[in-house]
Parts: structure tokens; C-alpha cells; sequence
């Protein structure tokens, strides 16, 4: 079984020696393109790895759950690689797969949490400093507000905000054209400025 662990020791020189931006990518595309998709997969956790985990944890609010589904995320990634035409970006190509990952997590817990109607109150730990617990209280109202959102809308704010995508990046990511990207993503911003107060 392919594990994310051993593949990455074996990232090439070029990755480690300051390739950065396109030159990651297009090292990466070219991974694939000679069929080399443990190498890719590897030089994919290192160069999206971070930007991933945030992406998933502002889906889910959970960081060993973020950190699971950035694993899902990079192993369907490499089952998907033989189809990858390079038509998009591979950044776009990985985000795609991300934001379906995600998307599959928080619906599943939505069917789960509506079977077994827990109940929890997450402010009941008073053992946390207030620093901690004031940080808590407005991650959970962003997580709140994001989940007031569209769902298109929301992917789209957060490929751009939290996964750095660029708008054509988002269009790629979430099947749409560039203008309805930017649409989305304004909307979104427009709707989380009327439910967290302009101050935020």
C-alpha cells in the first residue's frame, strides 16, 4: 500500500534546491507525463501539503480530520494521475479533488450528526486560557457564517482565501468560467461581511 510517509523522503534534488512556484507544477506535470506517479505524488505533498491541510480544516474544523483528508486528497490524486491531460493546472487539478474530498466529509457528518442528534457544548471547557477561548469562539462563528453560504459560493471563497488558488485556478477547480469565479467569490465576501459585522 502506497504511504505518504516514504514517498515524500523521496522528493528529487530539484524540489529541494529552491524550485518554487510554476517550476514546482510544471516538475510536478512532468512527473506524471513519464508515468513517474509516486514521484509526483511526493513532490505534490511537499509543494501543496500545508495549503491543502488549511483548506481542509476550514471545511471541517478539525485538525487530525483535515489532516486525513489530506491524505484521501493526495492518494485520489495519485489513482487520477493517468487521466491528468494537463488541460489545468495541477494545483487546480489537486484542489479539485480536495474540495469533492470535503465536500463528501462534511456531507457524511451532516447525515451522521442529523441520525444521532448529538448534542455538545464545545464552551464548556474552562480549562482554556481566555486567549484560546475567544480564538475558538471566532473560529467558530467564521465556520458558522461560511455555512450560511452557497455551497458553490463557499468553495469558491475558500480555494481562493485559504488554498491561494487564482481565480482561474477556482474556475478550473470548481467547473465554471473565470467571470463566475470571481462572482462567486464576491458574493461570498459581500454575505460574510453582512454576517460577522464589517469590522471582520
Amino acid at each position: 500500500m502506497l504511504t505518504l510517509g516514504t514517498t515524500a523522503l523521496k522528493v528529487t534534488e530539484e524540489l529541494g534546491t529552491g524550485v518554487h512556484g510554476g517550476d514546482v507544477a510544471a516538475s510536478i506535470e512532468r512527473a506524471i507525463a513519464r508515468g513517474e506517479h509516486r514521484d509526483a505524488l511526493a513532490r505534490a505533498a511537499r509543494a501543496y501539503g500545508p495549503s491543502l491541510g488549511r483548506l481542509c480544516m476550514a471545511y471541517v474544523g478539525s485538525q487530525a480530520e483535515a489532516e486525513e483528508l489530506v491524505q484521501e486528497t493526495l492518494l485520489s490524486a495519485y489513482d487520477a494521475f493517468p487521466q491528468f491531460r494537463g488541460d489545468g493546472s495541477v494545483k487546480a487539478f489537486l484542489y479539485g479533488i480536495a474540495r469533492r474530498t470535503c465536500a463528501r466529509a462534511v456531507e457524511k457528518r451532516a447525515r451522521r450528526d442529523a441520525r444521532l442528534r448529538l448534542v455538545t457544548d464545545e464552551d464548556a471547557d474552562l480549562g482554556d486560557a481566555a486567549g484560546d477561548a475567544i480564538a475558538r469562539q471566532e473560529a467558530r462563528r467564521a465556520r458558522a457564517a461560511l455555512s450560511e453560504l452557497r455551497p458553490t459560493e463557499r468553495e469558491a471563497l475558500l480555494l481562493r482565501y485559504e488554498g491561494e488558488l487564482s481565480f482561474r485556478e477556482v474556475a478550473e477547480a470548481c467547473g465554471c468560467d473565470e467571470p463566475a469565479a470571481r462572482k462567486r467569490v464576491s458574493r461570498a465576501i459581500t454575505r460574510m461581511r453582512e454576517l460577522m459585522g464589517e469590522e471582520r
